[in-house]
């Protein structure tokens, strides 16, 4: 069983700088991609950045060039660094690893973390 443990995100004024953390824990021989999403009231979780195995990035329309995702393959670790915040930021933000352990692969879920981004 894989666990996903976050951390980071709070309340930041626009224009503001937040740095959100992933660790995942347990038996992993290997993660196929690591991503963030997040969900705001009323919307659908939407994807918000992922790297996959390889190391290529991708990111949602809304936050290129202000978001950068970036990981640790060693530490089993993801990070989320949120630059330039805007208030339709403002979402409860997971993150999200998929890959190998024992058995049937793994899609493992943080627990969110609240990004508020307000004056």
């Amino acid at each position: 069983q894989v666990q996903l443990v976050q951390s980071g995100g709070g309340l930041v004024q626009p224009g503001g700088s937040l740095r959100l953390s992933c660790a995942a824990s347990g038996t992993i021989f290997g993660i196929y991609a690591m991503g963030w999403y997040r969900q705001a009231p009323g919307k659908q979780r939407e994807l918000v950045a992922l790297i996959i195995s390889a190391g290529n990035t991708d990111y949602a329309d809304s936050v290129k060039g202000r978001f950068t995702i970036s990981r640790d393959r060693s530490k089993n670790m993801v990070w989320l660094q949120m630059n330039s915040l805007k208030p339709e930021d403002t979402a409860v933000y997971y993150c999200n690893v998929r890959g190998r352990t024992v058995g049937p692969d793994f899609d493992s879920w943080g627990q969110g973390t609240q990004v508020t981004v307000s004056s």
